[in-house]
């Protein structure tokens, strides 16, 4: 492994969590058509395996082909984490609050960094320990559960943990696929193959499509949000991991809840409190910090 990322893999998994937090441009057109949550999902899903499925065929039919003996870990990125990350998140919003189930879903890079140690022989130093914690409560920050006082009882924080570890499987299962010599487009389109096919049963892929292909402009909403929000950051973010150990995968990618709120204000004009911009201050340190150690 290596011990310092490249400037490349950096810039990757950045431009991988750029792009996971302008979903918010795209959700409301969603709820407006009647789709929420694990809809939105296997929307992305669906979309994803249409139209990487769809270039895979063109450019070269050989990145669609996979060993049975690997399946499993397409399996664990598509089931294990895509599908049982979204099943905990969305159930603590539920339970809980979307700001408690965002602050949460970040307990992810403790475990890539913590698995990672032990699966993958990465290390565990102080200054990436320090960066997990910046972090860490700059998310918290952001998204203001800070100061709210919310109650968590013993459901929410089983369902957010298991956000937190579905979330970081995805690093862990695709380490994995990488090893073994899988080109970062095929691991993102079988992926998406494992998670439609787990998600479906929970929802209706007639229902869906109909809402999202009502017309010109959700036709348009919904490819762009496809492209935009799961096909080129998940292959972004397999490059970039290539490039760099899981831990820092992990913490450079954290800046998807930064992005997001910038997106929210610029664009929604929603808050933007002092110390959400503390919360911003602190989770771009320990970006920065990842990288160095």
């Amino acid at each position: 492994m290596k011990k310092k990322p490249t400037l490349s893999a950096v810039l990757l998994v950045l431009t991988a969590g750029l792009c996971w937090g302008s979903i918010g441009l795209f959700v409301r057109s969603f709820n407006r058509a009647g789709l929420y949550a694990m809809d939105i999902v296997v929307l992305r899903a669906l979309v994803t395996v249409f139209f990487l499925g769809l270039y895979l065929l063109v450019r070269d039919r050989s990145l669609l082909r996979i060993r049975l003996k690997d399946i499993w870990c397409f399996a664990g990125t598509g089931i294990c984490s895509m599908v049982f990350f979204n099943y905990c998140y969305f159930s603590l919003i539920e339970a809980a609050s979307m700001s408690v189930a965002a602050v949460m879903l970040y307990t992810a890079p403790a475990f890539v960094i913590a698995l990672s140690a032990f699966l993958f022989g990465e290390r565990i130093t102080p200054v990436r320990v320090l960066a997990l914690v910046l972090t860490f409560f700059g998310c918290a920050l952001v998204t203001g559960v800070v100061g709210t006082a919310v109650p968590l009882g013993l459901r929410s924080l089983l369902l957010g943990l298991g956000a937190g570890l579905g979330y970081a499987l995805y690093s862990i299962f695709s380490r994995y696929a990488l090893d073994r010599g899988y080109h970062s487009f095929t691991i993102s389109f079988y992926t998406f193959v494992f998670a439609a096919a787990a998600s479906l049963p929970m929802t209706g892929a007639g229902r869906i499509l109909s809402a999202a292909f009502s017309g010109p402009g959700m036709a348009a909403v919904t490819v762009l949000c496809g492209i935009v929000t799961t096909v080129l950051p998940y292959i972004v973010y397999n490059m970039g991991l290539s490039g760099m150990e899981n831990g820092q995968a992990a913490l450079t990618a954290s800046v998807e809840p930064v992005f997001a709120s910038l997106l929210g204000f610029l664009v929604f004009g929603e808050s933007l409190t002092p110390s959400a911009l503390l919360g911003m201050g602190l989770v771009l340190s320990g970006i920065v910090l990842s990288s160095l150690g």
